[in-house]
């Protein structure tokens, strides 16, 4: 086969030919043809770098139709997984998205293109080269490209970010999936787009199907939620995946997923979606499989103090077994801030039942030193969760909010309403007995 490359050269030459008279007579289904019969002398021929040189000459000559350039690189993209080893297949790559680079009508095609570079870069340990590739890329202003695209392409970002830890940039890319997308219902995608509208693209068959990805999109998050501890935020994740059907009708999947619902509840500081939350658990016929769990929960909505060894001892086992699970730990903080909720929930107890306490009889409660049980009262207070006031000479401690002198007045006011309503009742009463009496003696 001697002089092929002559002869190649030669084919390339008399198709350029009929390229540029079909490009200047604004022929577009002619000019197509003689770049896709260019490109495939190439690939047949499998001269890589002849079709990088041809791919570049091609796209910058003067005045090249759109739809010339949109049909060359759809159909080098086709030869990317054909190529012979990784440094050809970077170097197509590579090309095809400085040709890209720019052009409206090949965007979904360059951020295919960005997406399999950086997965290369990413399989070579590079993964901060690939989240820098990824970045450039804004799919979210892609009209064309189909919504689970998009969607799949914004995941991929979100987890370079968090694989490279830079997770203010996850945080700004997962904004730009709104959880609202994976509600969407699937029929009104399939209908017709209207004159004047883009037609939206097939996405490739390698996409996850919506619901697949909004499992992904929760994993992300309870990600990004766990390098900050944010223990609701993160119980709320998994509460979303649980509702998601094929992980509520497998019982293998969705066990691990409440387990870990409840253990996060528990975790999460007392706040009002805190206990909205605790209770919507509770009503989950599911629960009842898991018993120990509806336990740990309904001490933490029962008004009484918990001792912590007692439970501790209790949920030591499934505590570690959580560890080992599906799904990943709990974290290396989450015995402590255990520790810390279980304490909250006591001094709220007390709370509730005590307008005043010795700070002794508090400690003993909560089975801690006088010192520890001041702090933790403080820490609550400073956040919020509680009113109180601690006298430290006496060591008195008051959960009495203190009233301005309106409410003062308004109680009063209120007492003396109470008290002459009932004085009007009294005579009421005896006014009727004598009535009675009178009629009586008359008879």
């Amino acid at each position: 086969m001697e002089n092929e490359g002559g002869n190649l050269d030669a084919k390339i030459e008399t198709l350029l030919n009929v390229e540029k008279q079909m490009r200047q007579a604004g022929d577009v289904a002619g000019t197509r043809k003689a770049v896709s019969d260019i490109l495939q002398l190439c690939f047949d021929a499998r001269a890589w770098k002849t079709l990088n040189d041809q791919i570049v000459l091609l796209s910058k000559r003067r005045g090249q139709l759109k739809q010339a350039v949109q049909a060359m690189v759809q159909q080098a993209m086709q030869y990317i997984d054909q190529t012979p080893d990784l440094d050809t297949k970077t170097e197509l790559i590579k090309t095809l998205n400085s040709v890209s680079a720019g052009k409206i009508y090949v965007e979904i095609e360059r951020a295919r293109l960005i997406k399999k570079l950086a997965k290369i870069k990413e399989d070579q340990g590079l993964i901060a080269e690939a989240a820098d590739l990824m970045q450039e890329i804004a799919v979210e202003t892609f009209g064309a490209m189909a919504k689970t695209e998009k969607t799949a392409f914004i995941l991929e970002q979100v987890r370079l970010c968090l694989d490279r830890q830079d997770y203010v940039r996850a945080q700004i890319l997962s904004r730009k999936i709104s959880p609202r997308v994976f509600e969407a219902e699937t029929s009104k995608e399939k209908k017709k787009p209207k004159e004047g509208e883009s037609v939206v693209e097939e996405p490739p068959a390698d996409i996850p199907s919506l619901l697949e990805l909004k499992k992904i999109y929760y994993q992300l998050m309870i990600r990004y939620h766990s390098h900050s501890n944010d223990y609701l935020e993160i119980c709320r994740c998994y509460k979303a995946i649980y509702e998601i059907p094929s992980v509520k009708e497998d019982p293998s999947q969705w066990i691990p997923v409440l387990r870990k619902i409840c253990w996060y509840l528990v975790l999460s500081p007392h706040d009002p979606m805190q206990s909205s939350l605790i209770n919507s658990t509770l009503e989950d016929k599911n629960l009842s499989e898991i018993p120990q769990f509806r336990l740990l929960l309904k001490q933490l909505v029962t008004m009484e103090v918990i001792q912590w060894t007692s439970l501790w001892n209790t949920f030591k086992v499934e505590f570690e077994n959580e560890n080992n699970m599906l799904g990943g730990s709990l974290g290396e903080k989450a015995a402590e801030d255990l520790r810390l909720r279980v304490i909250e929930h006591n001094i709220l107890v007390v709370s509730k039942y005590y307008s005043r306490i010795s700070l002794k009889r508090l400690a003993d409660l909560l089975c801690l030193g006088i010192q520890e049980a001041e702090k933790h009262l403080s820490e609550m207070v400073v956040s919020k969760a509680l009113i109180a006031k601690i006298d430290r000479p006496v060591g008195i401690v008051s959960f009495q909010t203190a009233k301005d002198s309106n409410d003062t007045l308004n109680s009063w006011a209120m007492n003396l309403e109470k008290l002459l309503e009932l004085v009007e009742k009294s005579c009421h009463q005896i006014h009727k007995e004598t009535m009675v009496h009178k009629t009586a003696l008359q008879v």
